[in-house]
């Protein structure tokens, strides 16, 4: 399963400058005026993994895979976004699939790096966006009453209970709250519609404050600000130098850890970003090892063994007969499959075990 997440805020606040140093790649223009960003810039990244390196250390492989996640950069809003005003909200429907937003928040002053609205308040800049988002939403939310509201003459009772809840749903918009606080008594269906809709204010929220380099040392009061928000709303928060984290993109792993430890920093923007998309979206990452390949793959926590071969192959999940396993730690310590089998660490596991972060997994299925 792929993951991906949207990265929104307003003009030059610092976005694509991260966008380029998450993907490692100068691919997003960045400049000092707003609107650099023109067209939604999106790119698949690594998700970093030692595990998987010492991995393939063990088995050398031909090849080795890690888990991607996708980064989509959309063009900085603006107050009245989704009226038409700055570019709009033309490029919303972009992150409409994304499971995460990453909401980038300027926390530095700069008077050399102009804000939109003339000043540094990262507080404003929050409401700004969130705003807009819940005003794009109102308006796809509107659109499906309509359609549901002319489908109310028909005998499919379900339609009904959508139209009910999609109604309660707008009024809970109205009142300037997003999608995720929305809670109602008919889960199932709420759910449903909720898949349907993929409203943005539906998705966990990180935000990014971005600071300059001094601002990594020390939390600033704009930093304070952001975090006691976040806290009070449910969300997460990393600081990150997007500069900096640019400048890092081209150094080899020793040299940009050498560059993390002088800063006192233990990881980058990016380790900081899919750390914590996969704690919030309940994600982990079982490995397949073997000489033509070593790869990780996503699940969600808690899937059963046939669920979680799925993600290689719907066989896989359809024809699933047992499971091969080997904890990470094991295979390590042994050094490798054919000692953990020796030392009796291996385990065979049926369609009712639970796979844990770092199993390190066969499949035996028949079709």
């Amino acid at each position: 399963m792929g993951l991906a997440i949207g990265i929104v805020g307003l003009p030059n606040v610092g976005k694509s400058t991260t966008f380029n140093a998450l993907t490692k790649e100068q691919n997003a223009e960045s400049a000092n005026y707003p609107f650099c960003t023109i067209e939604p810039n999106k790119a698949v990244v690594p998700v970093p993994d030692k595990r998987l390196d010492k991995l393939g250390e063990l088995v050398n492989p031909e090849k080795f895979q890690y888990a991607t996640v996708d980064f989509v950069d959309i063009a900085g809003l603006v107050s009245g976004a989704s009226k038409g005003e700055g570019m709009g909200n033309q490029f919303l429907s972009n992150i409409k699939e994304a499971e995460a937003i990453l909401h980038i928040v300027r926390c530095f002053e700069d008077e050399n790096v102009t804000h939109v609205d003339g000043s540094v308040d990262p507080l404003r800049d929050i409401e700004t966006i969130e705003t807009e988002l819940i005003l794009a939403d109102i308006q796809t939310v509107e659109n499906r009453v309509e359609r549901l509201r002319k489908q109310l003459k028909g005998t499919d009772k379900s339609v009904k209970i959508k139209f009910e809840i999609a109604e309660e749903l707008l009024a809970h918009l109205n009142e300037n709250k997003p999608a995720i606080t929305y809670e109602n008594s008919q889960e199932e269906k709420l759910e449903d519609l909720m898949k349907e809709l993929r409203l943005l204010t539906d998705k966990k929220v990180i935000y990014g404050a971005n600071v300059d380099e001094d601002g990594l040392a020390e939390d600033s009061e704009y930093v304070t600000a952001v975090r006691k928000y976040a806290a009070e709303n449910d969300a997460e928060v990393i600081k990150l130098c997007s500069k900096i984290e640019e400048e890092m993109a081209g150094m080899e792993d020793d040299e940009r850890d050498e560059f993390l430890k002088d800063l006192g920093a233990e990881e980058s923007g990016l380790d900081q970003i899919i750390k914590k998309s996969y704690e919030i979206l309940g994600l982990i990452s079982y490995f397949t090892a073997g000489v033509k390949e070593v790869r990780a793959w996503t699940i969600k926590k808690g899937w059963l063994a046939p669920k979680s071969a799925s993600v290689i192959h719907n066989d896989f999940e359809k024809g699933f007969i047992r499971a091969e396993v080997i904890g990470y730690d094991d295979y390590v310590e042994c050094g490798g499959e054919s000692k953990a089998k020796e030392a009796g660490k291996m385990r065979l596991e049926g369609k009712e075990y639970e796979v844990q972060d770092g199993d390190v997994m066969h499949f035996r299925f028949n079709v």
